[in-house]
């Protein structure tokens, strides 16, 4: 699949909605191109400051992100509001003339894991899910609709606010139950201090 690129130090997970505010040019034709076409780009993690230069020649993983929402603005910016869709790897990148980024791209899916026990497996990082909101966060009920019956990592992964570096290895990672238990050492961690507040490692995380 041929997809335009929107490099950003943010993650996009399946699932998840997220609003941007679109100001470079580049990007503004990007959004412009895909509101004409099919509503679909590419999201992908990158911190120039971590980083460096952006390349599609590093084989990255990020998530198609649909755009639900348009919003042009006077001056030709424009507020969007997308929702993460499938993983994609980067394969090749395209020399187009446009002034984006453009690549093709392909699945990233997650190997193949027993099923069996899954949704009890999932039930138990919700259950701790709900703790921390309980217990640290102080959160009202109701508690953010999570379906078990499906993939639940990156449900309650999109409502934990944490380094993208972090976030962007469990987008990454292949097999449900590894991402479970990447949650579950996270969660344990913020009940047993707690607190959201950032510890001693200048970790910064909140819900």
């Amino acid at each position: 699949m041929r997809l335009p690129l929107f490099p950003l130090p943010v993650v996009l997970f399946p699932g998840a909605p997220m609003p941007l505010h679109v100001f470079e040019p580049r990007y503004r034709q990007l959004v412009a191109r895909c509101v004409e076409a099919d509503n679909r780009f590419g999201l992908v993690y990158h911190d120039p400051d971590r980083h460096g230069p952006f390349s599609t020649e590093n084989g990255g993983v990020g998530c198609v992100a649909h755009i639900l929402k348009f919003q042009p603005l006077p001056d030709g910016r424009s507020l969007i509001l997308c929702r993460g869709q499938e993983r994609f790897h980067i394969e090749d990148g395209i020399e187009s003339g446009v002034p984006y980024y453009e690549a093709l791209v392909g699945p990233y899916e997650d190997e193949r894991e027993d099923k069996r026990g899954l949704a009890a497996r999932r039930q138990r990082t919700i259950d701790l899910f709900h703790r921390v909101l309980e217990e640290v966060v102080h959160y009202k009920q109701p508690y953010p609709e999570i379906d078990r019956t499906v993939e639940t990592g990156f449900q309650i992964a999109q409502a934990i606010r944490i380094d993208p570096e972090w976030q962007q290895e469990l987008l990454q990672t292949r097999r449900e139950r590894e991402r479970l238990a990447q949650l579950d050492d996270l969660l344990r961690v913020v009940l047993e201090r707690g607190t959201l507040e950032p510890p001693p490692s200048g970790e910064t995380f909140g819900f």
